[in-house]
């Protein structure tokens, strides 16, 4: 029953990676509080597998991914939340 309530939450955040400027460390996978990032099994044009986003719902948008990366390949941003107009 955990798991059907996990999988129906909505994302709280996304990223955004530009795979060309990734070099492949895997310190965005491994420092992500939700882990819902992964290296991919691809390539970019340099040959380094470059990390996607595995779990799109799960993301919180924390930017930590984009804090540890050493090459800002990758960041984190929040969806603006929607307000009730008067």
């Amino acid at each position: 029953m955990a798991q059907v309530a996990e999988q129906t939450k909505k994302a709280k955040g996304s990223v955004v990676i530009v795979a060309e400027r990734c070099k492949g460390c895997g310190f965005c996978v491994e420092f992500c509080p939700p882990e819902v990032l992964e290296l991919s099994t691809e390539y970019n044009s340099k040959g380094y597998h470059t990390p996607i986003l595995a779990k799109r719902d799960l993301c919180t948008g924390c930017d930590i991914c984009g804090m540890v990366c050493p090459d800002f390949a990758i960041y984190g941003y929040m969806f603006k939340k929607k307000t009730k107009e008067a």
